[in-house]
């Protein structure tokens, strides 16, 4: 099948291209970003997804399947310019979907979308509405995008949408928000609190997508892997010693003193556990994880050390 990607360059969306490819997929991708010495027929097109020139990718090419992964969090856009890409972008993406016959898209979301927040539930399904946007609004962006791409199963109902919640992404690449907190060697935490924290290996999350595809889902779906852990046990297994602060003293040191850069809204997320229920997925795809936690600890651990000093 013709696959395109928007946020191709991203480290994930490398994988997946690779894999698509490896199993007989023409694979393209539109992205601002470079992906220096991309693999032989693997086509770059490097372009802002919300301007003319995307469109016009979309016309030559007719994919079949399309995977937008374009969506961009805190940690790599700020403010109008994050709203504009994961907005505009993924409006962009379902209006050249419709007008250009695709057949099958699927959108990368996160399972950020529930909000953590004391008074969840333990296990969040499909079904729940987002929590806790006004305490983190730079949550708002993204969590529309995700509403807006499960909205397409109503407005374009020839198109074949699938929505992808997935947990957060640990492996040896680096890639997602829980890798960036987990980089340095000192990792904060809220006196008080150790909240669970959900994650799978990054081979399996491509894996994830590559099944989405071949089974042409359709529906919201969240993806998890092998069972949370603490955030303690998160810190001690790749090697990171866990200092815990005061609710006022953690607000005031992110981003100082060699401690991640997160928004104060993300405190919620330091005291409360987002954890989801991936049982409709494993259903419908037959999907098992084949890295548990410790593995995809120890092997982010491996690839990145305790920074010295």
């Amino acid at each position: 099948m013709k696959i395109l990607i928007p946020g191709i360059a991203g480290k994930i969306g490398q994988l997946v291209a690779q894999q698509l490819q490896a199993q007989g997929h023409e694979v393209s991708g539109i992205d601002r970003r470079p992906w220096p010495d991309p693999p032989e027929g693997i086509v770059l097109h490097h372009v802002d997804l919300r301007k003319r020139a995307a469109e016009d990718v979309f016309r030559r090419m007719r994919p079949e399947v399309v995977i937008h992964m374009a969506t961009v969090s805190h940690l790599a856009a700020q403010g109008e310019e994050r709203y504009r890409l994961n907005l505009e972008g993924t409006r962009a993406v379902f209006d050249h979907c419709h007008n250009y016959g695709v057949r099958h898209a699927v959108f990368a979301g996160r399972h950020t979308y529930y909000g953590a927040a004391a008074d969840a539930p333990l296990y969040h399904t499909e079904d729940e509405p987002p929590r806790g946007l006004d305490s983190f609004p730079e949550l708002a962006d993204l969590v529309s995008a995700d509403l807006y791409a499960g909205s397409a199963l109503w407005r374009h109902p020839g198109l074949t949408t699938t929505v992808l919640r997935l947990c957060y992404t640990l492996g040896p690449t680096g890639h997602g928000t829980l890798a960036s907190y987990l980089r340095g060697s000192h990792v904060p935490c809220v006196l008080g609190f150790d909240p669970l924290y959900q994650f799978m290996h990054e081979s399996d999350v491509v894996a994830a997508f590559g099944l989405a595809v071949a089974t042409r889902l359709a529906g919201v779906f969240n993806v998890a892997g092998p069972p949370p852990v603490p955030l303690s046990v998160a810190a001690r297994e790749t090697g990171r010693k866990l200092v815990p602060l005061p609710e006022f003293l953690a607000a005031r040191a992110l981003g100082r003193f060699g401690f991640p850069k997160l928004p104060r809204g993300a405190l919620g997320h330091l005291k409360h556990s987002v954890v989801i229920d991936s049982s409709a997925f494993r259903r419908a795809t037959g999907f098992a994880p084949q890295v548990d936690e410790v593995g995809a600890l120890r092997e982010f651990a491996a690839a990145f050390p305790v920074p010295s000093g």
